[in-house]
């Protein structure tokens, strides 16, 4: 059987709204991929949304969410219809200043406003931005240091880093003590497959889910990803799966 034929049925049998159990301090971390880079994540009666995007049928059954976490201006990471969509009268949108000078007032419970190096204390979760940008650094880049955000999230005891758009940055490198990582990896926006799994062989997360994966050129080769990681870091759990249920 060929390796896309393997990835095909795996992901046939891993329906949109599949979930992962992660074991964490106080209960599990449950994470349910979405579509791109959109993902939920719930940690006893915490729903987290990240980056919500595709329409707000695409979180049909889904908990109301309490907070959600925006990393960037582009429609793919702020979609604001979407969010018009959804019931936010409970939730704490966590953004960098870009967004939050394009959310209509009124549409959630709050807003966070959280630049690359801060830390904030958000439902009791440390939250701490981490730039993400592409190289080189130019005027006209499309992801500017400084404008988003990636972030670590601390869940009962658990460090969990959403990557956001960049490339294999330094501040991404340095990482230390990364229980769980989401990694971009599409072209032109951000990185390759081989850029992305350098990274992740350098920080070494517990557990990593490529995401973000489409790009000019369709899906990028995810398998590729994991069988690079492995091939250095053979510890990284690398887990696949299905961002793009209607593919």
């Amino acid at each position: 059987m060929t390796r896309n034929l393997t990835l095909l049925l795996f992901f046939l049998s891993f329906s949109a709204f599949a979930q992962d159990v992660i074991p964490a301090k106080g209960g599990d971390i449950t994470i349910k991929p979405i579509l791109h880079g959109t993902f939920v994540m719930e940690y006893n009666n915490l729903t987290i949304y990240v980056d919500p995007y595709g329409g707000a049928e695409k979180f049909a059954g889904q908990k109301k969410p309490d907070m959600v976490l925006i990393t960037d201006i582009h429609g793919d990471h702020h979609d604001q219809k979407t969010l018009d969509g959804l019931d936010l009268s409970n939730a704490t949108i966590v953004a960098p200043q870009a967004v939050a000078d394009k959310l209509p007032a009124g549409k959630s419970k709050a807003i966070e406003v959280i630049g690359n190096g801060q830390m904030k204390t958000v439902h009791d979760l440390k939250i701490e931005a981490i730039p993400m940008y592409n190289l080189p650094e130019t005027e006209d880049s499309r992801h500017p240091k400084g404008r988003g955000n990636g972030y670590v999230v601390e869940i009962g005891g658990k460090r969990i880093y959403i990557s956001g758009d960049t490339e294999d940055v330094p501040e991404m490198r340095e990482l230390k003590k990364i229980d769980v990582a989401f990694v971009c990896m599409n072209l032109p926006f951000t990185m390759t497959v081989d850029q992305a799994a350098d990274a992740v062989s350098t920080f070494k997360p517990g557990i990593v889910y490529p995401f973000h994966y489409r790009g000019g050129e369709g899906l990028a080769d995810t398998a590729k990803f994991k069988e690079l990681v492995n091939a250095s870091s053979s510890k990284v759990d690398v887990r696949l799966r299905n961002w793009y249920p209607e593919n």
